[in-house]
């Protein structure tokens, strides 16, 4: 299925389910978000990496317009709905001051996979450990996706962009499993450095190498 939607680009990925603040100050946006608002209509963010347009976005929708300053400037609440895929950019549209873009939406598949899920969630506490943070999911464990666990892993916004063009939970979650794979041993030697390089200096007991043993 094909949709026309007005489309807001920003170098962030939006996740399925996600909800996003937003600031909107530039006058064509202002425009789209008034226009969206009246007709409760959702409009797309596609992701923009290295000053382009990338081919995947996500459709949002707008949850609650906080507050409208006096200039017109607005702030906003969104939620990501679902993925979609640019077909066509529509640069113009009449009497307007947004861009647009014809969509295909990709199925998804987001069955659960339980036991790799927990693997994932305990791969990432143990990441936020080991740099001390301090994260909270807002869920149980058992009713969390890849998508709540995405932003907490440390992708880089390159890296995120490839997570969301995996179009089944599986694979998604090999990818987060992949990732941590690679980046524990690494945060684990510098933590260890870090130790290293704080004793240096220090007066410490250390016992002397036993020549006669």
């Amino acid at each position: 299925m094909t949709n026309f939607i007005p489309i807001f680009p920003l170098g962030i990925v939006v996740f399925p389910g996600e909800e996003v603040n937003l600031h909107i100050f530039e006058p064509r946006y202002k425009q789209l978000i008034n226009d969206c608002y009246a007709s409760k209509k959702a409009f797309g963010i596609p992701v923009v990496l290295k000053n382009t347009v990338a081919e995947r976005g996500t459709l949002v929708h707008i949850t609650e317009m906080v507050q409208v300053h006096a200039d017109g400037k607005m702030d906003i609440r969104t939620r990501g709905e679902k993925i979609f895929r640019t077909l066509e950019l529509v640069k113009s549209i009449p009497d307007k001051l947004y861009s647009g873009a014809i969509v295909h939406y990709p199925d998804n598949d987001q069955r659960q996979q339980p036991k790799l899920l927990q693997q994932v969630i305990n791969g990432i506490r143990e990441l936020h450990q080991a740099i001390g943070v301090s994260k909270d999911f807002k869920k149980p464990d058992h009713t969390l996706f890849s998508y709540d666990l995405a932003h907490h892993a440390g992708l880089s916004l390159e890296e995120e962009y490839e997570f969301f063009g995996l179009m089944h939970e599986l694979q998604r979650l090999e990818y987060l499993k992949r990732h941590l794979g690679k980046i524990l041993p690494v945060v684990s030697g510098i933590e260890s450095l870090k130790e290293r390089i704080q004793l240096n200096g220090h007066f410490r007991e250390l016992k002397g190498f036993n020549f006669n043993v």
